[in-house]
């Protein structure tokens, strides 16, 4: 799978895109495709595919707040004026790839429209706020 996964060849530095952040366990970089004045992405070195993945258990928990903690840095030192900060993960069938990321903002949204991207929906899926996963998965 790993290598067939763009985010996995982006961790092992297989790609040109710039990382803003690299440790043992997540790497960070912009998005591509940016819906927001800052919009990061925070991915795991190792291959989880969703959030659907992620377990009631110590080490997913500890993965899922490191990726937090990570994406909070970057943003309060890039964008420390921006007076809103969201932090959170598409839940299937929503997500675009199919390697855990989290969604790091300094709003706003640009245009404002994409928010509409960035909804939870529910139990039909949508985007799941990082703090609200957490406490999902907290042991």
């Amino acid at each position: 799978m790993a290598g067939a996964c763009l985010f996995c060849e982006i961790a092992r530095s297989s790609t040109s895109t710039p990382l803003l952040h690299t440790d043992d366990k997540v790497v960070a970089f912009q998005d591509i495709n940016p819906s927001a004045f800052r919009h990061y992405l925070v991915i795991p070195v190792s291959h989880i595919s969703t959030v659907k993945d992620l377990r009631r258990r110590m080490e997913d928990y500890d993965l899922a707040n490191h990726m937090l903690n990570v994406g909070k840095s970057l943003l309060y030192k890039d964008a420390p004026n921006s007076k809103q900060y969201r932090f959170g993960f598409h839940k299937p069938p929503f997500n675009s790839v199919n390697h855990l990321h989290l969604h790091c903002f300094a709003l706003p949204f640009i245009p404002r429209w994409k928010h509409v991207k960035y909804m939870s929906l529910g139990p039909l899926g949508g985007f799941i706020e990082a703090e609200k996963l957490l406490e999902k998965i907290k042991p």
